[in-house]
């Protein structure tokens, strides 16, 4: 990936003056992410924040105009430097990796004044992994998945994830399982971090109407504001009319604003279908079981998916979430409860293979 980025013309120390958030994790990250970008922006309203995950600057999408300016610009510079320091190195990167050096080359050019890197997969070997000092890392709640490149366990998975933490750079996580913590310790240690903290959900945050939904986001909003707040106390010298207080809490109000502001499509999302009076989507993206977990957490609660609990019949939801949603009915005290699980809750479900290629094959 150096060897791309240095045919288009930077290098690695040239990524520092973006000032980067860098964020991995199994679970959580985009939401973290997109709370990070939020209450920045909030904070420090001058600002322009990018982040890379779809490309995005101050909340909106690099334009068609600029994304086709800047795509043939870093492709004409890959065509034309063609000099490779190793023989087996492909001539041109693949997908993601030319998105990552595309948004690099487009964040520098514009001059953006921070940058949420959302890692693509794991951490130690991705390609937004380049960045020689971040200002502030995290890892969100880790998870099985990717296995075939991050390993099958915990371990090998914290391992990977941990790999983003820098030397003189704080390193954040959350409540993680205990082997993957000790292996995320461990490579904060060898890394040299300048601190690693755990973050623990935080009370105050029960006050505040978070912009996403489910449970599971007073977590992924705890170690954002804590990102948040890091990087603001490091950049302080930048931004002399922001004063950070030592800790954050209590909240500030701009952190509050950003929390509640927050949005991030297809993350817990209802939307009423606009044809059809009828109709609620209820959208999430979750692909591992704890993922689902969550969104089954979010979804068989009163003020969502229990609201909508008459004259569903159909099949049951998910046998990796069935026995929650069963205690949820119940613990909620909805009317004919019990009759409601036996017949089922939804009309239709209506599930998204991960098939990538025609011929059937999938990129997982």
């Amino acid at each position: 990936m150096i060897e791309y980025l240095e045919r288009i013309g930077y290098r690695p120390e040239d990524l520092n003056r973006l000032n980067v958030v860098h964020i991995t994790g199994t679970k959580g990250k985009g939401s973290t992410s997109a709370f990070c970008d939020s209450m920045l922006r909030k904070t420090v309203p001058s600002w322009k924040v990018a982040v890379r995950e779809r490309i995005r600057v101050n909340g909106e999408p690099i334009s068609e105009a600029d994304f086709t300016q800047y795509f043939f610009e870093v492709w004409d510079r890959l065509q034309e430097n063609t000099t490779r320091k190793l023989p087996q190195t492909s001539l041109m990167p693949a997908y993601f990796r030319f998105m990552t050096l595309l948004a690099f080359h487009y964040f520098s050019s514009i001059k953006v004044d921070a940058t949420i890197l959302e890692v693509g997969v794991g951490g130690l070997y991705d390609s937004t992994n380049i960045v020689p000092k971040p200002v502030v890392t995290g890892i969100t709640s880790l998870g099985v998945d990717h296995t075939a490149v991050l390993g099958n366990t915990l371990k090998e998975i914290g391992y990977q994830k941990g790999g983003i933490y820098k030397p003189g750079v704080p390193a954040l996580t959350v409540e993680q399982p205990e082997e993957g913590m000790n292996a995320i310790r461990d490579q904060a240690i060898a890394q040299k971090a300048s601190s690693f903290t755990v973050v623990q959900t935080m009370p105050e945050l029960q006050n505040v109407k978070l912009g996403l939904s489910g449970v599971h986001q007073f977590q992924n909003a705890s170690i954002a504001v804590h990102l948040v707040h890091q990087y603001l106390l490091a950049r302080q010298p930048d931004i002399p009319e922001f004063l950070p207080s030592l800790y954050p809490t209590p909240l500030s109000p701009s952190y509050i604003k950003g929390l509640e502001a927050t949005r991030f499509p297809g993350r817990c999302q209802e939307v009423a279908d606009p044809e059809h009076t009828k109709i609620t989507w209820f959208l999430d993206g979750a692909h591992t079981i704890e993922s689902l977990t969550s969104c089954g957490e979010w979804f068989f609660q009163p003020s969502t998916g229990l609201k909508q609990s008459d004259a569903r019949n159909g099949e049951k939801f998910l046998n990796v979430v069935l026995d929650g949603m069963k205690k949820r009915v119940l613990q909620h005290q909805i009317d004919d409860g019990a009759e409601l699980i036996e017949r089922g809750f939804f009309d239709h479900v209506i599930f998204c293979t991960n098939i990538t290629y025609v011929d059937g094959r999938s990129k997982a």
